[in-house]
């Protein structure tokens, strides 16, 4: 059972809420927080047997929104009853199901040049955000694996530099967060960071916790390439369960036999199915998709089209593999767009975005 309260609740409310769950035998209540750009949204779960917990004794209590029995699996980022997807700002950035954000940027950072040139045709199409990989697990021990804590500081500096508000970064233990968090109070924060779950980490399950238990950075989740989407989604759980609500939900493609001639199968069709059985915004990571260059015959690349394919079905976030010089890129070269691609990309996006919010309009 979820009681939700009106915005900004006071915490005498919530308290009296909190005791009269907890009269009832087997009954633990928790309190939850949902930060938007204006307002907050508070929440107290009740769990355990709560099968004989009468709704209307919440319902009437003052500051008590709704009651909803849970009727879902997931708890935390369920879809229950309605519930609409929260939203959350991060270093200036609202992150929201209003528009489209574009993550374009480095898979490995490998150079200041490279990501220097990256940060400032990200700045001169007007985008805050990027992606850089500088911890980068590879499934062969001999590949790069990443600059990891060494790029840091001049990572962030450059960002401030060009305006990169948000960098989408994996990280694969959990002291890559501490290394994090200590290189961005030393540069003096001048940008911001997200955490990035890789699909290698979707079941690392104490990652999971210690990224859930922080809530300084977002969380970006990348569906497991080779696990159901409900065991993805469960794992999506252990984070919020931690504490830590802003999640967004990537999906990047599956592992199958199916998926030749692309990297992996893609699975952009599954992304109105997490929007109805979670409050999660979906980003799709087209590169890790397709895998590739290639164009079809109207001139587009395979990756212009499988983004198109996400958005026409919902998604709000992209997150694409660009490179200065995919040539001399030390990790995915041959998916990498080049900036070249950026002006283009941002067009396309916009276009099919227009036409997903004048479909769905005329369904509301």
């Amino acid at each position: 059972m979820i009681v939700t309260f009106e915005p900004e609740v006071s915490s005498s409310h919530v308290d009296a809420v909190i005791r009269l769950a907890e009269r009832y035998e087997g009954v633990t209540a928790r309190k939850y927080e949902f930060r938007g750009a204006a307002t907050t949204i508070t929440e107290v779960h009740l769990i355990g047997s709560t099968a004989t917990v009468p709704t209307g004794v919440f319902e009437g209590l003052p500051g008590v929104l709704k009651v909803v029995r849970v009727s879902v699996k997931y708890r935390l980022i369920g879809r229950h009853a309605g519930m609409e997807t929260p939203e959350f700002e991060y270093n200036g950035v609202r992150f929201d199901e209003r528009s489209v954000m574009l993550f374009a940027g480095l898979c490995a950072v490998d150079t200041p040049e490279h990501v220097k040139e990256m940060m400032a045709a990200l700045q001169a199409a007007g985008i805050h955000t990027t992606r850089m990989g500088a911890y980068k697990p590879r499934t062969s021990p001999y590949d790069f694996q990443g600059l990891e804590k060494a790029c840091l500081p001049w990572v962030f500096e450059l960002a401030g530099k060009y305006g990169i508000k948000v960098i989408a970064m994996e990280v694969t233990h959990a002291r890559h967060v501490d290394e994090i968090r200590a290189a961005l109070d030393a540069a003096g924060a001048p940008t911001g960071v997200m955490l990035q779950i890789g699909t290698r980490n979707t079941q690392n399950f104490e990652l999971l916790k210690q990224v859930g238990q922080q809530q300084r950075f977002p969380v970006l989740f990348k569906r497991g390439m080779g696990i159901s989407l409900e065991e993805s989604l469960n794992a999506c759980e252990y984070i919020a369960s931690e504490g830590n609500p802003n999640i967004v939900f990537c999906l990047r493609g599956v592992k199958t036999h199916l998926g030749d001639p692309h990297r992996n199968l893609v699975d952009f069709a599954h992304v109105p199915v997490v929007r109805r059985q979670t409050r999660l915004m979906v980003c799709i990571d087209p590169s890790h998709s397709v895998g590739h260059l290639d164009k079809a015959p109207d001139g587009l690349p395979d990756i212009f089209h499988v983004v198109g394919q996400g958005i026409i079905a919902g998604a709000t976030m992209v997150l694409v593999d660009f490179h200065p010089h995919p040539e001399l890129a030390l990790c995915d070269g041959p998916q990498a767009l080049t900036l070249s691609h950026l002006e283009p990309l941002q067009s396309y996006i916009a276009a099919v975005r227009r036409t997903y919010e004048a479909v769905s309009h005329s369904f509301i």
